[in-house]
């Protein structure tokens, strides 16, 4: 294996997406001493427009675009990203070539008065940018107000604090990350907040031509993690899952490889909350999303999306 003298990692520039570069970094730097490993930080699309909700202006792939004409231009090898953050149909021409051990996959209720979504009184505002948290918080709290809430993690607290909200719902991994425990409040399990596909985890992304960096990257590929993303990310991909759709997706693993996959459509408006789950062994987990989302069809769930998609057009 030919370790290059140089590694450059494409990152936007926000607080939390730097974390997960320098966090790559410093693994790449110890796995290879003598190799320079810079960071080329950039700003996407997706954070320069934050007065329209995501699913409005073509969703998450706006957060990697820019990074990926980086890989193709060749000034930088690799790309770190947030995989919920990622589309489940990579663009031609790039490949995830692996996942980093999951961090916390749950949603946290961040609030300066409550300290669980029941306490919220009627007509609180709760703001979130995911229309999944939306369909979720609906269909179990009716008489909350759900308000869009776009910006990265210190923007978001910062509207909290102003009191434009009374709680907001963000990932758990982004704020314990920034070494913002304290602001969580509660952690919502899956039951209340089914996470997005990959929620919690890393995906470097390369360019498909970049074969001499496989070897050097796949140390850093986590297999439970990878294998219960591959399921979820499998589950999205065959119900056409993006922003602009409530859908969530979570796989656990045993100490024997089985895995475990809960899926979840929904109306944003919280009126329908379809749910499923299948196990299967760790080497078809592509398969067990593709079942999954079969037993979601089953009941009705490409007609709930087909729904959501022609109203959000």
């Amino acid at each position: 294996m030919n370790i290059p003298q140089k590694l450059t990692i494409a990152s936007r520039e926000s607080a939390l997406a730097m974390w997960q570069a320098e966090h790559i970094q410093a693994k790449l730097q110890a796995l290879y001493p003598s190799c320079t490993v810079d960071i080329l930080g950039m700003t996407t699309q997706g954070d320069q427009i934050l007065d329209k909700t995501l699913s409005k202006i073509g969703g998450k792939g706006l957060f990697i675009k820019e990074l990926e004409t980086a890989l193709q231009e060749n000034r930088a090898d690799l790309a770190v990203h947030s995989l919920k953050d990622v589309p489940m149909d990579l663009p031609e021409g790039f490949v995830l070539v692996a996942v980093g051990e999951r961090a916390n996959p749950f949603d946290a209720l961040v609030s300066n008065r409550f300290e669980r979504l029941e306490e919220l009184p009627e007509g609180a505002v709760v703001g979130t940018s995911s229309l999944r948290r939306e369909a979720q918080l609906r269909a179990r709290f009716p008489h909350l107000q759900v308000k869009p809430l776009r910006g990265n993690v210190q923007t978001r607290l910062a509207k909290l604090d102003n009191g434009d909200y009374d709680a907001i719902i963000l990932a758990a991994a982004g704020l314990e990350r920034l070494q913002l425990h304290g602001r969580i409040r509660n952690l919502l399990p899956p039951s209340d907040s089914l996470p997005a596909a990959g929620q919690g985890a890393l995906g470097i992304e390369i360019a498909a031509h970049r074969t001499d960096l496989v070897d050097i990257l796949l140390p850093l590929n986590h297999a439970q993690t990878a294998a219960c993303v591959t399921a979820e990310r499998a589950l999205a991909r065959a119900l056409g899952g993006s922003c602009q759709v409530p859908l969530g997706a979570y796989c656990t693993a045993d100490e024997y490889g089985l895995l475990t996959l809960h899926g979840l459509v929904a109306h944003p408006d919280g009126s329908v909350v379809m749910t499923a789950n299948a196990q299967a062994p760790a080497p078809y987990a592509d398969a067990l999303g593709r079942a999954v989302a079969k037993k979601l069809s089953d009941d009705g769930a490409r007609e709930v999306i087909a729904a959501v998609l022609s109203e959000t057009h």
